[in-house]
């Protein structure tokens, strides 16, 4: 055989990289550790699926860590794949701080790390390869811009409570910042109550009580930063025996299922779009970043608004 030729089949049999994930040595699998924040939502049990069955369909091993909502468990969790050797992490970060030490340690082992759905602030930005998600800023306007738009023919003080998500996290940092932005031109508009909601219907009724208890029917709108909020405050703005979306108008972000069921009973006004089915997207970035191609330093998902005069008609086409 001719040496060039024999160089070049222990090459290809070294990097092969098929179209199903298959690298680094022939026959190989693409590994990849998933560290997830948890199951605190329908977009974060749908993100969760997405990524899975994404996983295989390409063909790839995917081991996967819930962390249940704590920060620490992730860190583990990317250490323990860091001693796994895998091929790529991919983290969902919980909160934006406290990952440059750990993320360092992946650099360190050579293991690219995919950020997804959420962004994170370190000192070295070359610890991460590219970030997979959505505008959360732009998210913000576009629930603001409707808000607006709605209420425009309107008198008066337009008097808003917001429920945050979990505090330090890149979402909540960023749809309040965008909302802020839009709405701070106008005085008409203003935020009277804002607390964290933990993104949990749960915790988003409980809030929703007190600022209730706080204002009654001072409040004209509630904006939550994710639609299991709105959906955990719609119940207790009934149980004050207020009436959810003409009362208190009710905007929520991510456009999950509950949140169409929610707008054709007329409970609700508006759901922002931010897509959880982000699990294609990252299949072909990890690919790309095991074969050490260049990938751009984000990778933005295309999304919409919905208002409730549409649901009805979009339910059927949800697939979270």
């Amino acid at each position: 055989m001719n040496p060039n030729r024999r160089t070049l089949l222990a090459m290809a049999a070294t990097v092969a990289l098929g179209a199903h994930g298959v690298s680094l040595a022939a026959g190989k699998k693409l590994v990849i550790g998933f560290a997830q924040t948890g199951a605190e939502s329908e977009w974060r049990t749908a993100n969760t699926e997405s990524i899975k069955q994404a996983a295989k369909d390409a063909g790839v091993e995917l081991k996967f860590s819930d962390a249940q909502q704590k920060q620490e468990n992730q860190i583990k969790a990317i250490r323990s794949f860091i001693a796994q050797k895998v091929d790529v992490i991919i983290l969902a970060p919980l909160v934006t701080t406290g990952w440059d030490t750990v993320l360092m340690e992946a650099k360190r082992a050579k293991i690219p790390v995919i950020l997804e759905s959420r962004n994170v602030e370190v000192k070295d930005t070359s610890t991460w390869t590219t970030f997979v998600g959505s505008d959360f800023v732009e998210e913000g306007r576009r629930a603001a811009r409707w808000l607006l738009d709605h209420t425009k023919s309107t008198q008066g003080d337009v008097n808003i409570v917001e429920l945050q998500g979990t505090v330090g996290s890149d979402p909540a940092n960023d749809r309040k910042k965008g909302f802020e932005e839009v709405i701070k031109g106008n005085p008409r508009y203003k935020i009277i109550r804002s607390q964290t909601g933990d993104f949990t219907r749960a915790k988003g009724k409980e809030v929703m009580e007190a600022f209730l208890k706080a204002e009654g029917r001072k409040i004209n709108v509630l904006y939550a930063h994710n639609d299991d909020m709105a959906i955990g405050a719609i119940q207790a703005i009934e149980e004050a025996g207020l009436k959810p979306a003409k009362d208190i108008l009710v905007i929520g972000v991510d456009a999950v299922k509950g949140a169409f069921e929610a707008m054709i009973a007329g409970k609700m006004n508006v759901s922002v779009e931010c897509s959880p089915l982000l699990g294609p997207q990252l299949m072909e970035a990890a690919k790309k970043a095991a074969a050490g191609e260049p990938l751009p330093r984000w990778i933005k998902t295309i999304e919409g608004v919905f208002p409730a005069e549409v649901a009805a008609k979009e339910f059927p086409n949800r697939k979270y």
